[in-house]
């Protein structure tokens, strides 16, 4: 059994280090932050202050490889996360009734919850599981290397300590000081490409209140202008967010920041007027994010391994724009494949990065393809696109064939193409488009005149 270090206590960090654990394989993971996600979700969500996770305090929807993940390799921590408030949504809950099923509906199913929700029940296992240890507080300074061609790691430094490993994983995060410590090494510099996202993200939370209305009735949860997409997040224990996605040019950005001035804005957006038309309580202030990139680090180029005894997860493998949601999925499904395959990896990472060159790769490919889309969209504020598209977006909330289809793509089970590109999908539009002759593709969010005259 291969001894592992985990650079990271994040999601993925904590889900490698369990499923390595419940192999057999001795695992330490090493967290900088002294604190780790508890039984209280509010005192841990509004109430901890984590720079170094900035997607935290964001809201997430855990796509269905979540699920398929942890009820494959830790249906005790599944079943922790729906004890903890986390509920699951189907994507046919739209409809009065489920479709007759076909194989794979059962996959279609969102996680609603907060992240910090996922982090204390994947803690919580960690803590109970025997062969993993935590060390919390202990910031990893550099790698142990022995010379060959190429290089070898062979442990972590933590201050004067040396942590000898025959497998060091690296889930510190998109800020991941790795590629710089292979660099200085001498080792071949991995290979890295990196697309900045010019969008910007702006949310707030709620709780719906004890003795009020709790049900928004069937709603959407996004909205669309055509300079800025709306959107709500239900979430655990009666919570949810209010999004507000814009270009990173936009000049009303840091007007957004008043609380007031977002909620006005807010509820010019269908989906999220319905939420705060329950008259929840807030409980954040407004949180921003930008300056992300969507980033893809390889720790092989033409010539294979820059370096072995190493490899990466999570975001420190590919980081995406949270547009779709992908981060904490394709996150687990890595952890999930070096668990099961650890040896082999510790003794030739090669087969590991042709597997996620083949698996995940696709998927960073499709973020930066949207994310250049919406970007130019956004700061130009172009009209919706073509009709057709539009109809397949639209006839999916009146269509379970069509809704399949979607679900299937932001699932992560099949890319667009594939799910899309079907005669009995193409049926379903085209007479979905001939019922309805009047439909053009536009937007249900605000003009720009209505939201100007909303921000000071």
């Amino acid at each position: 059994m291969a001894r592992v270090a985990v650079t990271g206590g994040g999601i993925s960090g904590l889900g490698t280090a369990l499923m390595l654990g419940r192999r057999g394989h001795p695992v330490t993971v090493f967290e900088q932050d002294a604190r780790q996600a508890g039984d209280d979700p509010d005192e841990d969500f509004f109430h901890w202050d984590r720079p170094r996770v900035p997607q935290a305090d964001q809201p997430h929807s855990l796509l269905a490889p979540v699920r398929t993940v942890l009820r494959a390799e830790a249906p005790d921590v599944y079943a922790d996360l729906l004890a903890r408030g986390a509920r699951e949504y189907h994507d046919f809950d739209w409809f009065d009734e489920h479709p007759p099923r076909r194989e794979g509906d059962e996959d279609l199913i969102t996680l609603r919850t907060r992240r910090i929700v996922l982090e204390a029940a994947l803690a919580a296992a960690v803590r109970r599981e025997p062969g993993v240890e935590v060390r919390q507080g202990g910031r990893v300074d550099g790698l142990v290397f022995r010379e060959g061609r190429p290089p070898r790691v062979t442990g972590v430094r933590v201050g004067a300590e040396t942590h000898a490993a025959d497998l060091v994983v690296d889930a510190s995060g998109r800020r991941s000081p790795v590629p710089g410590w292979l660099t200085e090494a001498g080792c071949r510099p991995p290979v890295v490409e990196s697309h900045r996202a010019g969008i910007a993200y702006l949310c707030r939370w709620y709780s719906l209140r004890a003795d009020g209305p709790r049900d928004p009735g069937r709603v959407k949860t996004g909205s669309a202008a055509p300079f800025a997409l709306g959107g709500v997040f239900p979430s655990d224990n009666g919570t949810f967010a209010a999004s507000l996605v814009l270009s990173t040019s936009d000049p009303s950005r840091a007007a957004l920041t008043d609380p007031a001035v977002f909620e006005a804005v807010a509820r010019r957006f269908p989906a999220i007027a319905a939420w705060l038309d329950l008259d929840p309580e807030p409980r954040s202030a407004v949180l921003p994010m930008a300056g992300l990139d969507n980033r893809w680090t390889a720790l092989a180029d033409g010539d294979g391994p820059v370096v072995t005894g190493l490899v990466n997860v999570g975001d420190s493998l590919i980081h995406t724009n949270p547009t779709f949601g992908h981060g904490v999925a394709l996150g687990l499904r890595a952890a999930q494949h070096l668990a099961a395959h650890a040896d082999q990896i510790a003794a030739d990472p090669t087969g590991y990065h042709a597997w996620a060159t083949e698996t995940l790769r696709p998927w960073f490919d499709t973020q930066v393809k949207s994310d250049r889309n919406d970007e130019e969209r956004l700061a130009v504020a172009e009209p919706p696109p073509d009709r057709r598209a539009a109809a397949r977006g639209a006839c999916a909330f009146d269509d379970p064939v069509v809704m399949r289809a979607r679900a299937q793509v932001r699932h992560l089970l099949k890319q667009a193409d594939e799910a899309y590109g079907t005669d009995e999908v193409e049926r379903h539009v085209t007479a979905w488009l001939a019922a309805h002759p009047d439909f053009t593709p536009g937007h249900d969010g605000p003009t720009r005149a209505e939201w100007d005259a909303l921000v000071p």
